[in-house]
């Protein structure tokens, strides 16, 4: 069950925010760790397995938290073992199949006929409970002595699946004591609608795109198309995850939290390094404080510098997914951010016009790589971005790009406007209740009757 679908929105919203709102405020959390728990079993019903995965994951940490504040001489010992369970456990779901899959290449005899799947989540509840203890060990935060707490924090339904990556400080308050009042909810349904909106009229119909290049074939696509096959990734991946931190947003305010901010129009930057402190904000947060700084960060000079951002930027690639790709798509990213770093970084915010042509020129290219799962199929695709090292610009159909120009550039010129800050300023400064509730309206009237049709597709970042 995903948050763009019919039966989210019209039966487990009531359903739940019906109980949620009518029970006092002592209960409070007791119904929505109930709700939450069955909205992830709804979405592993067919791997029932994983939600006493989660449960165990969850106790695990919070036995973890009481013994690193209790006991202060073995502290260290607990926070390593919470760690490597942590990561042993998301290693074994996440990174197993594809490790066995390549020794399967090798040593033919080794074949096995293991299918491991990916828990929901995993990727998300597993780096929130490492900050948690992280947190704990350091004496930042005060174990939490109350289990259904501890579990509400890790398993609330908004940002169990795909985030924000929310660490115990952010809602620790809102555990212990929420005021929820009507302006808070409706913001948080006007929030959510929006998200919904994002995803459901522009996500969805601009990656039709992307997966039309993919089916039609690399090698048979001209150079134009490519680049708008690629464009539209890039489109669709922005506003199918930035839609679902809206609509995670908005359900918090919902439910009286205060999600952070997981976006921050990065399509306006001028460098790679400034879109990565813009995109996914809290991954990006969660990288700098527990593996970039605890690594020394910039402190001990330049060659330190270069080989803990090469750790991040490797983890980076690595959480994303099991795959080569993603190994070299951080790897990439690393380059350009030392590039950056140390030699055009200044120069490409000196002169906004150049960083802005930049990033619309690279960001395409690291998405390619992201999204294409097959290093001969990259290759392949790059050849067809840039003609001159393949078969020429054209291919068997030589105006191939006119058909799909015809039929997704209103999208293209929706993605441009909302990747800016125009049209969320706007909204912002429409005073008259009544429009607001109109523009409203007619956003989830249009998402509903495209889920009716069927175009809810599911979320990206789901399978990361």
């Amino acid at each position: 069950m995903v948050f763009s679908s019919l039966k989210f929105i019209f039966i487990f919203m009531p359903i739940f925010f019906g109980c949620y709102y009518i029970v006092p405020g002592r209960i409070k959390n007791m119904v929505l760790l109930i709700g939450s728990l069955c909205f992830y079993f709804i979405g592993i019903i067919n791997n029932p397995e994983d939600l006493i995965l989660f449960l165990i994951s969850i106790i695990m940490d919070f036995i973890i938290g009481l013994l690193i504040e209790k006991n202060t001489k073995q502290k260290k010992i607990y926070l390593i073992v919470g760690i490597v369970l942590h990561l042993v456990y998301l290693c074994s779901f996440k990174y197993l199949g594809f490790i066995i899959g390549e020794i399967i290449q090798f040593i033919p005899s080794f074949n096995t006929n293991i299918n491991i799947l990916l828990p929901i989540g995993i990727s998300f509840y597993t780096f929130q409970g490492i900050s948690y203890i992280a947190d704990v060990y350091r004496g930042k935060e005060k174990a939490e002595k109350s289990l259904i707490k501890y579990a509400v924090y890790i398993s609330m339904f908004e940002q169990l699946i795909a985030g924000p990556i929310v660490t115990y400080d952010q809602v620790k308050n809102e555990l212990h004591n929420r005021k929820i009042n009507i302006n808070t909810v409706l913001n948080g349904i006007g929030t959510f609608i929006f998200g919904l909106g994002l995803k459901v009229l522009i996500a969805n119909p601009i990656g039709k795109l992307w997966a039309q290049v993919c089916a039609i074939g690399f090698e048979s696509v001209s150079t134009p198309l490519a680049w708008m096959g690629i464009a539209a990734y890039s489109f669709q991946i922005y506003f199918d995850f930035f839609g679902y931190s809206l609509m995670a947003v908005g359900l918090g305010k919902m439910l009286g939290f205060i999600l952070p901010k997981n976006f921050d129009h990065p399509y306006l930057s001028c460098s790679m390094t400034e879109f990565w402190r813009r995109w996914h904000i809290t991954l990006g947060s969660w990288f700098k404080e527990y593996v970039y700084i605890p690594l020394g960060g910039n402190r001990d000079g330049t060659a330190a510098t270069v080989r803990n951002l090469l750790v991040v930027w490797l983890l980076t690639g690595i959480w994303h997914g099991a795959g080569y790709n993603f190994i070299l798509w951080g790897m990439v990213l690393f380059i350009i951010i030392i590039i950056e770093k140390f030699f055009i970084g200044k120069f490409l915010h000196n002169f906004p016009v150049i960083g802005h042509i930049y990033m619309i020129i690279l960001l395409p290219l690291t998405w390619a790589i992201f999204a294409i799962d097959d290093l001969e199929q990259i290759k392949i695709f790059y050849t067809r971005l840039f003609p001159f090292f393949g078969q020429g610009i054209w291919s068997i159909f030589r105006y191939d790009y006119l058909k799909y120009i015809k039929l997704y550039y209103p999208f293209f010129i929706v993605g441009i406007l909302f990747s800016t800050t125009l049209p969320y300023r706007i909204i912002k400064n429409i005073k008259n209740r009544k429009v607001l509730l109109l523009l409203l309206a007619v956003i989830f009237i249009a998402c509903v009757y495209c889920m009716y049709k069927g175009l809810d597709d599911p979320f990206l970042y789901f399978r990361f």
